[in-house]
């Protein structure tokens, strides 16, 4: 795994991640998977949708409806963003629809001893069916959230996952701006919580949002 940064993540760290994306990339979507609520929802995410990417637009609808005004304190033009992030999901090809963990942080992907992927613990979070760009995204976003390289890893990862999985940079960004969207608010509304701060930086740099 190569980058331009300083503080690259280690190359272990790039080729487990790609072992996992790749594994669940190729377990196909179920119908039970797509049954699912994500945290924070109060519907099965695909009901009433037959592309996923409709199907993440009506839950950024929904999602802003909850709290929004809350985190527009914290983004600027945060209307309009949303509406840049709702054209940009609607105009997504289809994808296949395979299963997404939705919440491939490190604790959460146990490896053995030689960095290889042994285990994938705590599905829930934003577990469905869906495009596996999405899962790519969020975890390139969410891997290392809160470090003092987060945001070059992001970076990397999401030109990692782009170049390695055949990705398209422009839908990974605009998934990564959907993730903010969509779970801003499911630990805290303010300054105080680190979630709501990092959802609101993340919008603030997103390309697609902003």
């Amino acid at each position: 795994m190569r980058g331009d940064f300083a503080h690259k993540l280690p190359a272990h760290h790039g080729d487990a991640l790609l072992t996992v994306l790749r594994g669940l990339a190729s377990a196909p979507g179920t119908d039970a998977m797509r049954r699912l609520t994500v945290q924070g929802d109060d519907r099965p995410l695909w009901q009433g949708h037959d592309r996923f990417q409709d199907a993440l637009a009506a839950l950024v609808v929904r999602a802003a409806a909850r709290h929004g005004s809350a985190l527009a304190v914290h983004v600027p033009d945060f209307s309009a963003g949303v509406e840049r992030t709702l054209n940009a999901l609607r105009s997504l090809p289809d994808a296949p629809v395979t299963a997404i963990h939705g919440d491939l942080v490190p604790p959460n992907l146990h490896t053995d001893a030689t960095g290889r992927p042994v285990a994938v613990l705590d599905f829930g979070f934003y577990t469905t069916a869906g495009d596996p760009a999405f899962e790519a995204a969020v975890t390139a976003a969410v891997w290392d959230m809160y470090g003092p390289y987060a945001e070059e890893h992001t970076a990397e990862l999401t030109r990692f996952f782009a170049r390695e999985l055949g990705y398209a940079p422009a839908a990974l960004i605009a998934y990564q701006a959907v993730y903010a969207l969509t779970t801003y608010d499911l630990f805290g509304m303010g300054d105080e919580d680190g979630h709501f701060r990092w959802c609101a930086e993340q919008l603030r740099h997103n390309t697609v949002f902003s």
